[in-house]
């Protein structure tokens, strides 16, 4: 193995073992995330409790691999709710340009007028506390880089020499968006998402953090780090648990959207399109 794929290999290992972690949880740990042991609170490291246990008595190694469960599924959902949105808005706009675009732009411009911190804390003031709404305060807060991006690259195909033959030939928009812009459009959201998904993940541990998403005593890593911070000088431990899976999750995502930026380059992608054409 050439050294300049290890940190792929590591990235992808280590992902598997949370992805593996969190799909088995129930059969690898007989402890429920939410069991409250008075009697067993501040229990170090042991064979019965891997990660010892927490203020609550509760074990720290299944609080942590149930919160993957939650954590990984609310970023993919997070993600799919912003590049179907983005993507459709671009899509869109693109196509029909002219007033319809311009008009489709400005509400982009709005979104990236404020930082996204600040848009989900309004927009969760809005809908309310709870992680359904914290993803839908950060899909609305992400929508518009994803729509910026698909536009530009429907405004740099629609004119190429294969799509406006496709057109002579009699394909409808659909067929000619289909068959000439789709891949390359997906091929970059792909890259953007995998980068993404560590400064998503990271937005959705925050707002549980500061107690807008997932209320204690569900497991998820940022109510985990929020319930331990009152013990950060007697049982550090606690707060490293979760933030050095947070940690080891949003490098192994990064490193991998750096990966795929290299091999799935946007530019090289259309250009493989307009070659077969």
């Amino acid at each position: 193995m050439k050294l300049h794929h290890l940190p792929i290999v590591l990235a992808l290992c280590i992902l598997a073992t949370m992805f593996a972690l969190a799909l088995f949880a129930p059969y690898i740990t007989h402890y429920k995330p939410e069991d409250i042991d008075l009697l067993g609170k501040f229990l170090p490291m042991s064979f019965e409790h891997l990660l010892g246990t927490d203020h609550l008595g509760r074990d720290n190694f299944a609080r942590l691999i149930y919160g993957a469960r939650i954590s990984l599924s609310c970023v993919f959902l997070t993600l799919v709710l912003i590049v179907g949105v983005g993507g459709v808005v671009g899509s869109v706009a693109g196509f029909v340009g002219g007033r319809f675009d311009q008009i489709l732009m400005r509400v982009c411009d709005l979104f990236f007028a404020m930082p996204t911190i600040v848009l989900s804390l309004f927009l969760v003031g809005l809908l309310g506390t709870g992680l359904t709404n914290i993803i839908i305060a950060i899909a609305l807060t992400h929508w518009a880089w994803y729509a910026r991006i698909v536009r530009s690259i429907v405004l740099s195909l629609k004119n190429k020499e294969y799509v406006l033959v496709s057109k002579m030939c009699g394909a409808s928009g659909v067929e000619n968006f289909k068959k000439n812009m789709l891949k390359p459009i997906l091929a970059q959201c792909v890259i953007v998402a995998t980068l993404d998904i560590g400064h998503v993940m990271l937005h959705i541990a925050g707002l549980s953090f500061l107690g807008l998403g997932v209320k204690s005593p569900t497991p998820e890593w940022g109510i985990m780090i929020s319930d331990a911070k009152d013990f950060i000088f007697t049982y550090p431990e606690l707060i490293y648990y979760p933030g050095a899976a947070l940690f080891l999750c949003v490098m192994s995502f990064n490193i991998i959207g750096d990966y795929l930026r290299d091999k799935l380059d946007s530019g090289k992608v259309m250009e493989n399109a307009a070659f077969k054409h």
